[in-house]
């Protein structure tokens, strides 16, 4: 599913799922780019916002961009 799909299916803007675990939209846009990955803590904290696992959020990561 990835970050992305997760936080649109959810109902949320980028700005909305900051606010919710306390980082900016600018946070989010870059996990969702794949710029760098959220803390362990976070991943729960989305997890749980999106209504999904941490492996779906990490679904659409592939070996070679972690």
């Amino acid at each position: 599913m990835g970050l992305k799909e997760a936080r649109k299916r959810a109902g949320l803007t980028a700005a909305e799922a900051g606010r919710a675990v306390g980082v900016s939209a600018q946070n989010v846009y870059n996990w969702e780019a794949g710029s760098y990955l959220p803390e362990a803590a976070r991943l729960k904290q989305l997890a749980k916002l999106y209504g999904c696992t941490v492996d779906e959020l990490l679904s659409d990561l592939d070996s070679d961009s972690v």
